[in-house]
């Protein structure tokens, strides 16, 4: 078995582990098991899964804790999957170093897909000098951004805005982990700044800066670099 299909779920309730275990292995992943952050701690050293399902309402740890935890040396994807669907929930998960995060009841094509862009951002190297995205082009060896072979003229914060994103292609990141990596502690509550400063970009980038395909919001949480 391909160690890249091996997913480890931590989640107490017997039958969503039945269901993922059924949808999972449909697609060809190799799934493990644990109820309890206890175990699941153990798991994730024992298997070295290429990805994590995390629910937050464990028995005998939360699932905030147990994602802090498993940050100190997990460094491959995990996703949330749970009941609490509160915006403070989500973002608290998602900058406490989740990938991803999906509430319950869940559609199975989308945690198929949402598992496999994971993996596969997990296996891309994030320090490459040269990346990517159709017709835009970051070289970030010489700091040049083109789109259809035109340099495009950023200024030094929409450059340090677009790279933040752009290394975390396919990544919800939080209004307040952008201000505070781009701006710095003082600037954590500015999210309209931000807003204007994501709007000069989609026009500089974006094809139709009014309907973007490269910088799209996730509503109330913050923005994700690509599909």
């Amino acid at each position: 078995m391909n160690d890249n299909m091996n997913i480890l779920i931590i989640d107490d309730e017997v039958q969503i582990r039945r269901l993922l275990e059924i949808s999972l292995s449909t697609y060809g992943f190799n799934t493990f098991f644990a109820a309890t952050g206890k175990d699941g701690l153990v798991a994730a050293a024992t298997h070295s899964p290429a990805l994590i399902i995390l629910d937050l309402g464990l028995p005998d740890i939360d699932g905030m804790k147990l994602l802090q935890s498993l940050r100190e040396w997990y460094t491959k994807p995990v996703i949330i999957l749970s009941v609490r669907n509160s915006e403070d929930d989500i973002i608290k998960a998602l900058d406490g170093g989740a990938n991803d995060y999906l509430t319950k009841p869940f559609r199975s094509g989308e945690l198929i897909a949402r598992i496999r862009a994971a993996i596969r951002l997990s296996e891309e190297k994030k320090d490459t000098p040269l990346m990517e995205f159709g017709t835009l082009v970051i070289d970030m060896l010489n700091h040049v951004v083109r789109k259809n072979g035109e340099i495009i003229k950023l200024t030094s914060t929409e450059y340090s805005l677009l790279t933040l994103l752009a290394k975390n292609s396919g990544r919800v990141l939080t209004h307040q982990f952008i201000l505070k990596e781009v701006w710095g502690y003082g600037y954590l509550e500015q999210t309209q700044y931000l807003r204007v400063f994501i709007a000069q970009l989609r026009k500089k980038i974006e094809d139709n800066p009014s309907s973007p395909t490269l910088l799209i919001t996730e509503s109330g949480i913050g923005y994700r670099f690509g599909n």
